[in-house]
């Protein structure tokens, strides 16, 4: 993993401010990367939580950002399509885009995953999880995380 991947709310392992939670206003943070490869045609973001009781827990899946996207702005609207060409998934709680930590008790681990692309992905609307991990099978060029912590 060779691409770094930083917020301007939260560092490697520090607490993510409730602004971007399920207590707060529950809007994505701000966040940017960089060190892409040259060839890099799309973009895909998965957000994570593997220490959720029912086990892995998506908060957000985005996908086909522009391959020269170097950031995402605060608060990326909840829509299937994006004035940029990308397109975002179902998370976990059934919506589109994103939803914010909301461990039920504890503290729990969020994983801001980057995936640098070879392709532009053909995929449905809405699509889950596991859909998006298949599709990125063999097109994967480099990729890198962001890790922040939120306790209730």
């Amino acid at each position: 993993m060779t691409i770094r991947v930083t917020s301007a709310v939260f560092e490697e392992g520090e607490p993510i401010p409730t602004r971007y939670t399920c207590s707060g206003v529950d809007i994505s943070p701000p966040l940017e990367w960089n060190n892409l490869p040259e060839n890099t045609e799309s973009l895909a973001i998965i957000v994570e939580d593997p220490d959720a009781p029912g086990g892995l827990w998506t908060h957000w899946i985005i996908y086909n950002l522009p391959g020269d996207a170097m950031s995402l702005p605060e608060h990326v609207m909840g829509r299937e399509k994006l004035d940029n060409g990308a397109e975002q998934g179902l998370n976990d709680f059934g919506r589109v885009g994103y939803g914010g930590p909301c461990p039920p008790n504890g503290t729990h681990r969020y994983f801001y995953k980057i995936y640098a692309l070879d392709m532009k992905l053909e995929m449905p609307p809405l699509i889950k999880r596991d859909q998006l991990l298949g599709a990125l099978k063999g097109h994967i060029l480099d990729e890198g995380q962001l890790m922040g912590v939120y306790t209730r």
